[in-house]
């Protein structure tokens, strides 16, 4: 879509107004909104001013202002205000220099697909997130000087067979038990299909839609693969339609990795596959059908995967999730079947353009940008330097010793170990200035100040049953 064309869409529509959005440094999407007859095709070309210090991560006030040049082409009406409204994404730029900003995550995935194709590996990365989310019915949390507390409820919460409901009707999964009865177990099938009509109304291409495993309205919408940057762009749509969806019908929703105690986590599997000139280039005659090109590929995420999962599983909360059981992916080893492997390989079809591997341990906390981005920059590595992903692990992990899995690496335990290990490996994703210092530094350092250092002087309600009557 030209900038010509934008505006014939918004009269097509009768869209009197257009919401500007991007993403900032941590994955959220801002926004404002502007009269349509207040922009012309310039515009597409100057952008907009906005207050970059406001920003988090970005900008200091005393270089706080920052252009955003909407893209025309990701034009689409708005499905959740009142008067026709056209949304656009916007690419952010330094208004002195004129540069594109470093800072900016979309930038960032750009920039990675344009180092794609300068290696000639490979001029495509299809990338296929499948994001898990609960839908809960209230959710309080408070954290003051004398109190700390959170507390979620869900009718279809397993600790409600006893509740008071009038009647109460006992249909709630069980604890793990929510992969995938049908209905009435399932109560959020209509809720979760006008998710996926939103979807559908934008050019969002669904595969399926389930419950998860968890109790309590843990569900995943998944849809088909496309090329990273299209993919970062519908993951920011995906967000937003479903928490706007779940509010609309008196509900929340949730991407946080570990929302319930004892319970299954939410996930983020990510997909990875690479094509040149329209085929597919992953599939072969080596381990579950792969070429040696992918095998190369795994290699470099399993040997960057502890630097990796700073961008890709990148919150305190994640690591209550990489932990034993509930099918956390805690292994950093490849596997055709075992999901508790770092990385699987599915086994559902021989065809080559369905061969590809599956990264199992991002959770959807993540910016899609930064964490597709650099899972794809660790398999270039791995292509580039010939690294072997090592032997598969495809045994029951249930039935191997401890001797046995002490020789099985693992994820990092927490986020404070995985920003020390981004600290310590990250050439393979600055090569071609893909990311640069200032990125990795900036992330580490705002992670740690803002999130590793402020939940570290808190207590923790647990340790009151620990410790209050010593």
């Amino acid at each position: 879509m030209t900038p010509k064309e934008f505006f014939e869409f918004a009269k097509k529509h009768n869209a009197e107004m257009v919401d500007l959005k991007f993403t900032d440094f941590l994955g959220s999407w801002q926004h404002c909104t502007f009269p349509v007859d207040t922009w012309d095709e310039d515009t597409f070309k100057k952008g907009v001013g906005f207050d970059g210090s406001s920003i988090r991560g970005w900008q200091g006030i005393h270089m706080s202002d920052m252009l955003a040049i909407p893209v025309s082409d990701t034009a689409r009406i708005d499905p959740f205000f009142a008067k026709p409204t056209v949304s656009v994404i916007a690419n952010i730029v330094d208004p002195v220099t004129l540069e594109e900003y470093s800072r900016d995550p979309r930038h960032i995935a750009r920039k990675g697909i344009e180092f794609l194709k300068s290696t000639g590996i490979a001029d495509t990365c299809y990338i296929g997130p499948e994001p898990e989310f609960f839908i809960f019915d209230e959710v309080r949390f408070q954290q003051t000087q004398n109190m700390g507390f959170y507390q979620i409820d869900s009718v279809e919460g397993a600790w409600n067979t006893n509740r008071i409901e009038e009647p109460n009707l006992g249909y709630k999964p069980s604890y793990k038990g929510g992969y995938f009865p049908v209905s009435p177990t399932d109560t959020y099938h209509d809720l979760r299909g006008d998710m996926v009509v939103e979807m559908r109304k934008l050019g969002i291409v669904v595969e399926a839609h389930h419950h998860e495993v968890g109790t309590a309205g843990q569900s995943e919408i998944d849809m088909k693969y496309a090329e990273l940057l299209t993919m970062a762009d519908q993951f920011m749509w995906y967000k937003y339609i479903i928490k706007n969806v779940a509010k609309k019908n008196g509900k929340t929703v949730t991407f946080m990795p570990k929302p319930i105690f004892e319970d299954n986590g939410s996930g983020m599997h990510t997909h990875l596959s690479l094509w040149k000139g329209g085929k597919p280039l992953f599939g072969g005659k080596d381990y579950a059908g792969l070429s040696e090109m992918a095998l190369h590929a795994i290699g470099g995420v399993l040997k960057h995967a502890n630097a990796l999962l700073a961008f890709a599983a990148p919150t305190q909360n994640s690591y209550r999730r990489l932990v034993p059981g509930f099918e956390a992916p805690v292994n950093l080893v490849m596997s055709q079947r075992n999901r508790s492997a770092a990385v699987r390989i599915p086994m559902y079809h021989e065809d080559p353009k369905a061969k590809r591997f599956e990264f199992r341990c991002p959770d959807p906390s993540a910016n899609g940008y930064l964490a597709f981005t650099a899972i794809m920059m660790a398999a270039i590595d791995g292509i580039q330097n010939k690294i072997s992903p090592g032997n598969p692990l495809d045994k029951d992990i249930y039935e191997m010793s401890t001797k046995e899995l002490e020789k099985v690496p693992h994820v990092p335990g927490s986020l404070a170990e995985a920003l020390h290990a981004l600290a310590g490996d990250n050439k393979f994703l600055t090569k071609g200035g893909v990311f640069t210092e200032d990125v990795i530094e900036t992330w580490i350092n705002y992670k740690t100040k803002n999130e590793i250092k402020q939940l570290s002087l808190r207590p923790h309600p647990y340790e009151f049953y620990l410790y209050y009557d010593n």
